[in-house]
């Protein structure tokens, strides 16, 4: 059986991690360098780099704040944030990525996947989704994607885009709750559930951590494959190995040394 992964993700704005509620960014959580640094050591199985402002700004990332996280880590690194183009993916992976994460232009540009794909491997092609659920006044539920950041509607079913993303070529999903994010209530299980039953890609569960019982959930009932958090471990509710004791305590198979 694969071990469950556990990542930490550091939304980054103006060289900085930032941290809020349903994809705000009002609280500043330190350097990306140094939580970077921190979460390799814990023995984090892998690391997301988010430059969260990039696609709304209409700029690439920040490559510079991204090569100086990467000479602190030796897990894989996951990057995205304003990758508009195959080259752009080029340049992340260069600079020190092992995969990339596209969001908002694949919505806009889908054969991006596809390009993607085709020149790197699936495996280095990550499809981050944001979504929010919707309920109609019959009763119908559904979750739509938001593009920048959770700042534009665009009617698209998140479901049916997690499908054909898969379809395209995205070796993995992760899958982000806009109305569970920062609130620490927990992950959105009913949309996990939704995907994963659908896709075969491995799903990350992302958006809503704040208990220890919050991670066996997803896992367990929304059949992620791995969780992402980013508040309750830069604030220090939890650390990355207080996380895996607890699923290995629940018979999960989880990596358990520590990185150095």
């Amino acid at each position: 059986m694969l071990t469950k992964r556990v990542i930490p993700c550091l939304d980054v704005a103006r060289g900085r991690v930032v941290r809020g509620v349903k994809f705000s960014a009002d609280r500043d959580a330190g350097d990306p360098v140094v939580l970077a640094a921190r979460y390799n050591e814990e023995g984090a199985d892998e690391l997301v780099f988010y430059d969260i402002t990039a696609s709304h700004e209409g700029r690439g990332i920040m490559l510079d704040v991204l090569e100086r996280t990467a000479r602190e880590v030796f897990i894989p690194l996951c990057v995205g944030g304003g990758l508009a183009t195959v080259e752009d993916m080029w340049q992340v992976l260069r600079a020190g990525a092992d995969k990339t994460s596209i969001n908002s232009r694949a919505v806009q540009q889908p054969d991006l996947i596809n390009q993607g794909a085709e020149r790197f491997g699936s495996q280095c092609i990550v499809l981050s989704i944001d979504a929010q659920r919707v309920v109609e006044l019959d009763g119908r539920r559904w979750w739509q994607v938001y593009l920048n950041g959770g700042r534009v509607a665009t009617g698209k079913d998140a479901v049916a885009w997690a499908v054909e993303g898969a379809q395209r070529g995205a070796g993995e999903l992760v899958i982000n709750s806009m109305d569970a994010d920062g609130t620490r209530q927990g992950y959105d299980l009913d949309l996990l559930r939704e995907i994963n039953t659908r896709v075969e890609v491995p799903v990350v569960a992302s958006g809503g951590a704040g208990t220890l019982e919050h991670f066996t959930q997803a896992l367990f009932q929304g059949q992620a494959h791995a969780v992402l958090a980013a508040s309750v471990f830069h604030f220090g509710v939890f650390t990355i190995p207080q996380v895996k004791e607890h699923l290995a305590a629940h018979n999960l198979p989880v990596r358990l040394e520590r990185g150095g």
